[in-house]
Protein backbone atom coordinates (compact mmCIF):
# COMPACT_ATOMS: atom_id res chain seq x y z
CA UNK A 1 0.00 0.00 0.00
CA UNK A 2 0.99 3.75 -0.48
CA UNK A 3 0.58 7.04 1.32
CA UNK A 4 -3.21 7.16 1.32
CA UNK A 5 -4.51 3.81 1.59
CA UNK A 6 -2.04 3.66 4.88
CA UNK A 7 -3.42 6.96 6.54
CA UNK A 8 -6.85 6.07 5.57
CA UNK A 9 -6.45 2.46 7.33
CA UNK A 10 -5.18 4.42 10.54
CA UNK A 11 -8.54 5.77 11.39
CA UNK A 12 -9.09 8.47 13.34
CA UNK A 13 -6.34 8.52 16.42
CA UNK A 14 -3.42 10.55 15.56
CA UNK A 15 -0.94 8.36 17.06
CA UNK A 16 -1.87 5.76 15.03
CA UNK A 17 -1.79 7.85 12.25
CA UNK A 18 2.04 8.83 12.79
CA UNK A 19 2.72 5.54 13.18
CA UNK A 20 1.67 3.79 10.19
CA UNK A 21 2.55 7.07 7.86
CA UNK A 22 6.66 6.65 8.86
CA UNK A 23 6.27 3.20 9.41
CA UNK A 24 8.81 2.72 6.31
CA UNK A 25 11.36 4.92 8.38
CA UNK A 26 11.60 3.02 11.54
CA UNK A 27 13.60 0.21 11.38
CA UNK A 28 14.50 -2.60 13.72
CA UNK A 29 12.68 -4.38 16.00
CA UNK A 30 9.69 -2.87 18.17
CA UNK A 31 10.82 -4.53 21.71
CA UNK A 32 9.03 -3.05 24.80
CA UNK A 33 12.35 -1.90 25.60
CA UNK A 34 12.45 0.08 23.06
CA UNK A 35 9.51 1.51 22.65
CA UNK A 36 8.74 1.92 26.83
CA UNK A 37 8.79 6.04 26.65
CA UNK A 38 7.19 6.15 22.94
CA UNK A 39 3.66 7.45 22.18
CA UNK A 40 1.31 3.73 22.51
CA UNK A 41 -1.12 4.95 19.56
CA UNK A 42 2.00 6.23 17.86
CA UNK A 43 3.65 2.27 18.42
CA UNK A 44 0.83 0.58 17.25
CA UNK A 45 0.65 2.80 14.19
CA UNK A 46 4.55 1.12 13.78
CA UNK A 47 3.03 -2.34 13.94
CA UNK A 48 0.04 -1.44 11.87
CA UNK A 49 2.03 -0.44 8.70
CA UNK A 50 4.18 -3.93 9.34
CA UNK A 51 0.96 -5.76 9.18
CA UNK A 52 -0.92 -4.13 6.11
CA UNK A 53 2.42 -4.41 4.26
CA UNK A 54 2.43 -8.20 5.21
CA UNK A 55 -1.17 -8.86 4.76
CA UNK A 56 -0.88 -6.94 1.34
CA UNK A 57 2.12 -8.63 0.36
CA UNK A 58 0.66 -12.07 0.82
CA UNK A 59 -2.95 -11.78 -0.69
CA UNK A 60 -3.57 -14.09 -3.07
CA UNK A 61 -5.48 -11.05 -5.40
CA UNK A 62 -2.94 -8.86 -4.92
CA UNK A 63 -0.30 -11.53 -6.21
CA UNK A 64 -2.99 -11.59 -9.00
CA UNK A 65 -2.54 -8.11 -10.08
CA UNK A 66 1.12 -7.96 -9.29
CA UNK A 67 2.25 -10.96 -11.21
CA UNK A 68 -0.15 -9.08 -13.87
CA UNK A 69 2.19 -6.02 -13.83
CA UNK A 70 5.18 -7.88 -13.87
CA UNK A 71 4.69 -8.62 -17.45
CA UNK A 72 5.43 -5.44 -18.24
CA UNK A 73 6.62 -3.49 -15.07
CA UNK A 74 9.02 -6.24 -13.77
CA UNK A 75 10.66 -6.72 -10.23
CA UNK A 76 8.88 -3.12 -9.94
CA UNK A 77 5.38 -4.52 -9.92
CA UNK A 78 5.12 -4.34 -6.29
CA UNK A 79 5.46 -0.56 -6.21
CA UNK A 80 3.43 -0.27 -9.54
CA UNK A 81 0.44 -1.52 -7.71
CA UNK A 82 0.93 0.13 -4.64
CA UNK A 83 0.22 3.05 -6.54
CA UNK A 84 -2.66 1.74 -8.62
CA UNK A 85 -4.21 0.84 -5.52
CA UNK A 86 -3.92 4.45 -4.36
CA UNK A 87 -5.68 5.86 -7.83
CA UNK A 88 -8.52 3.97 -7.10
CA UNK A 89 -8.70 4.51 -3.40
CA UNK A 90 -8.70 8.55 -4.21
CA UNK A 91 -10.61 8.31 -7.27
CA UNK A 92 -13.03 6.11 -5.47
CA UNK A 93 -12.64 7.81 -1.82
CA UNK A 94 -16.14 8.43 -1.08
CA UNK A 95 -16.89 4.72 -0.64
CA UNK A 96 -14.54 4.26 2.02
CA UNK A 97 -14.90 7.72 3.87
CA UNK A 98 -17.81 9.75 5.11
CA UNK A 99 -15.57 13.19 3.90
CA UNK A 100 -14.69 14.04 0.53
CA UNK A 101 -11.10 13.56 -0.44
CA UNK A 102 -9.96 16.98 -0.44
CA UNK A 103 -11.19 17.83 2.85
CA UNK A 104 -9.89 14.41 4.53
CA UNK A 105 -6.09 15.34 2.69
CA UNK A 106 -6.47 19.02 4.01
CA UNK A 107 -6.72 17.59 7.82
CA UNK A 108 -4.39 14.94 7.57
CA UNK A 109 -1.62 17.92 6.13
CA UNK A 110 -2.41 19.53 9.11
CA UNK A 111 -2.40 16.63 11.18
CA UNK A 112 1.15 15.90 9.94
CA UNK A 113 2.24 19.71 10.46
CA UNK A 114 1.09 19.39 14.36
CA UNK A 115 3.47 16.00 14.80
CA UNK A 116 6.00 16.89 12.91
CA UNK A 117 8.06 16.07 16.00
CA UNK A 118 7.38 12.24 15.11
CA UNK A 119 8.51 12.11 11.68
CA UNK A 120 11.95 10.64 11.10
CA UNK A 121 14.92 13.56 10.38
CA UNK A 122 15.38 11.49 7.17
CA UNK A 123 11.43 11.73 5.99
CA UNK A 124 10.72 15.59 6.92
CA UNK A 125 11.96 16.76 3.24
CA UNK A 126 9.29 14.01 1.86
CA UNK A 127 6.43 15.64 4.32
CA UNK A 128 6.92 19.49 2.98
CA UNK A 129 6.97 18.07 -0.65
CA UNK A 130 3.74 16.33 -0.51
CA UNK A 131 2.14 18.73 1.74
CA UNK A 132 3.54 21.13 -0.63
CA UNK A 133 2.38 19.33 -4.16
CA UNK A 134 -0.54 17.76 -2.71
CA UNK A 135 0.59 14.15 -3.29
CA UNK A 136 -2.34 12.21 -1.49
CA UNK A 137 -5.22 14.06 -3.78
CA UNK A 138 -3.06 14.01 -7.02
CA UNK A 139 -3.77 10.13 -6.76
CA UNK A 140 -7.27 11.01 -8.05
CA UNK A 141 -6.04 11.63 -11.40
CA UNK A 142 -4.41 9.71 -13.98
CA UNK A 143 -2.53 12.67 -14.70
CA UNK A 144 -1.14 12.62 -11.09
CA UNK A 145 -0.61 9.37 -10.87
CA UNK A 146 1.78 9.61 -14.11
CA UNK A 147 3.51 12.55 -12.38
CA UNK A 148 3.59 10.50 -9.44
CA UNK A 149 5.60 7.26 -11.40
CA UNK A 150 7.58 10.08 -13.15
CA UNK A 151 8.69 11.57 -9.59
CA UNK A 152 9.21 8.47 -8.51
CA UNK A 153 11.90 7.50 -11.51
CA UNK A 154 14.48 10.19 -10.97
CA UNK A 155 15.32 8.93 -7.24
CA UNK A 156 17.30 6.08 -8.68
CA UNK A 157 18.41 4.37 -11.61
CA UNK A 158 16.30 1.00 -11.05
CA UNK A 159 13.34 3.29 -10.87
CA UNK A 160 13.85 4.88 -14.22
CA UNK A 161 11.44 2.07 -15.92
CA UNK A 162 8.13 3.44 -13.65
CA UNK A 163 8.42 6.22 -15.92
CA UNK A 164 6.28 3.99 -18.24
CA UNK A 165 4.16 2.23 -15.76
CA UNK A 166 1.55 4.13 -16.66
CA UNK A 167 0.83 2.88 -19.77
CA UNK A 168 0.08 -0.82 -18.39
CA UNK A 169 -2.73 1.33 -16.05
CA UNK A 170 -4.19 2.37 -18.88
CA UNK A 171 -4.62 -0.82 -21.10
CA UNK A 172 -5.74 -2.43 -17.89
CA UNK A 173 -6.90 0.07 -15.79
CA UNK A 174 -10.65 -2.47 -15.51
CA UNK A 175 -8.59 -5.47 -14.20
CA UNK A 176 -6.67 -3.58 -11.66
CA UNK A 177 -9.62 -1.75 -10.67
CA UNK A 178 -11.42 -4.97 -9.76
CA UNK A 179 -8.89 -6.20 -7.74
CA UNK A 180 -8.65 -3.41 -5.93
CA UNK A 181 -12.35 -3.73 -5.25
CA UNK A 182 -12.16 -7.28 -4.17
CA UNK A 183 -9.64 -6.48 -1.67
CA UNK A 184 -9.27 -3.40 -0.06
CA UNK A 185 -12.35 -3.83 1.77
CA UNK A 186 -11.28 -6.90 3.49
CA UNK A 187 -8.22 -5.04 4.55
CA UNK A 188 -10.18 -1.90 6.08
CA UNK A 189 -11.68 -4.67 8.16
CA UNK A 190 -8.26 -6.74 9.24
CA UNK A 191 -6.82 -2.82 9.67
CA UNK A 192 -9.66 -1.72 12.36
CA UNK A 193 -9.79 -5.37 13.59
CA UNK A 194 -5.91 -5.11 14.44
CA UNK A 195 -5.63 -1.60 15.81
CA UNK A 196 -8.87 -2.67 18.28
CA UNK A 197 -6.67 -5.39 19.29
CA UNK A 198 -3.29 -3.43 20.24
Amino acid sequence: MNFLAHILLSGNREGVVMGNYVGDFVKGMLTDERTADWDPDYVTGLKLHRFIDFFTDHHEIVREATHHAALTQGKLAGIVIDIYFDYFLAKHFDRFWPEPLFLYTRDIYALLQRNIDLVPQEATQMVSAMIKQDWLSSYATLEGVDLTFSRLSRRAPFLAPLRNAMWELKENEAFYRDKFFAFFPELQKESEQFILTH
